[in-house]
C-alpha cells in the first residue's frame, strides 16, 4: 500500500512584518475550496501567532508534539492539532517561548513528515531566523515561497539570503512580493526590484489587498479567502493565490 504523501509548503522571509502569516491563512483557504485537508503549523516557534489569528484555544502545541516523540509516547498528529472547519487544522508554536528552546531541530522533519502523511497540503508558517530549526524547515519541505516587500531593507535583506541559499544549492523556491503589507511604499519598480535581489519575481499580491481592517476580520476567526466575496472584489489577488496552490500540486506530482 502506498504512503500518502501530502505536498509541504514554507514561507520564509528576511525580516518580520512582511505578511506572511495572514497570507499563509489565505491560501489555506484556497485549498479548502479545493477540497484539499490542510494543516498549517506554525514554525514561529517564539512568536507564533496562527492560534490567535484564527481566535482558537489549544491546550497542546508543537512542543507537546516534539516532546511526546523524544519520549516515545507520540500516538497520532490529531492528539496535537486544533480543528479549523471541515478542511483545516493548526498546529500551533508554543504557549511559553521558554518551551521553544527545548524543540530540537532534529524533529522538525520527523514533524513535517508525518503532517504529510495525513494531510494534502502542509503549510509552515515561520519566522525570520536563519537557525537551525528554520533551515531544517527549508531543507524538509517540498517548496519554499520567500515573501518581500518594496522596502529597502527588506530587499537587502533578501538578496542576502537568496545569496546564501543559492550557495546551498537550494532550487525550488519561488518569490512573492506583496505590495499588501505596506501599500504606500513604492519605492521601486519591478524591473529595479529584480536587479537589486538578483531573480525573477514569481508571483505578486496587489496592494489592492491591502484591508485596513484585515487583521481585526482574521483575529475574529476569518480566513478572508474563504468569504464569498473575496473572488469577486480580490480578483487578481484570489487568482494569484489559486495559481499558488495549483504550482504547488503540479510540481509535487511531476516529481513523483
Amino acid at each position: 500500500m502506498k504512503t500518502k504523501h501530502g505536498k509541504s509548503l514554507c514561507f520564509f522571509s528576511a525580516k518580520g512584518g512582511v505578511g506572511k502569516t495572514t497570507n499563509i491563512l489565505n491560501l489555506a483557504g484556497i485549498f479548502e475550496q479545493l477540497e484539499k485537508k490542510v494543516l498549517i503549523i506554525d514554525m514561529d516557534l517564539y512568536s507564533g501567532g496562527i492560534a490567535l489569528y484564527l481566535n482558537k484555544k489549544n491546550d497542546k502545541s508543537i512542543y507537546n508534539f516534539a516532546f511526546d516523540m523524544m519520549n516515545g509516547s507520540y500516538k497520532d498528529i490529531k492528539d496535537y492539532t486544533v480543528r479549523v472547519d471541515n478542511y483545516i487544522d493548526i498546529l500551533c508554536a508554543p504557549k511559553d517561548p521558554r518551551d521553544a528552546n527545548k524543540i530540537e531541530a532534529r524533529y522538525v522533519e520527523d514533524i513535517i513528515r508525518k503532517a504529510e502523511a495525513t494531510y494534502d497540503v502542509v503549510l509552515v508558517d515561520t519566522n525570520h531566523a536563519l537557525n537551525e530549526v528554520n533551515l531544517t524547515v527549508l531543507d524538509v519541505v517540498d517548496e519554499i515561497t520567500f515573501f518581500v516587500t518594496n522596502d529597502p531593507i527588506d530587499l537587502k535583506n533578501i538578496r542576502s539570503l537568496l545569496s546564501i541559499l543559492d550557495n546551498l544549492n537550494f532550487t525550488n523556491y519561488s518569490i512573492l512580493l506583496n505590495n499588501s503589507r505596506d501599500p504606500f511604499k513604492n519605492y521601486f519598480s519591478l524591473y529595479e526590484i529584480k536587479k537589486i535581489i538578483g531573480h525573477n519575481l514569481n508571483y505578486s499580491l496587489s496592494a489592492d489587498l491591502y484591508l485596513k481592517d484585515m487583521e481585526k476580520m482574521v483575529m475574529k476567526g476569518a480566513i478572508v479567502s474563504l468569504d464569498r466575496k473575496f473572488a469577486e472584489v480580490m480578483a487578481d489577488d484570489y487568482k494569484t493565490f489559486v495559481v499558488m496552490a495549483t504550482d504547488l500540486l503540479e510540481r509535487g506530482s511531476a516529481d513523483e
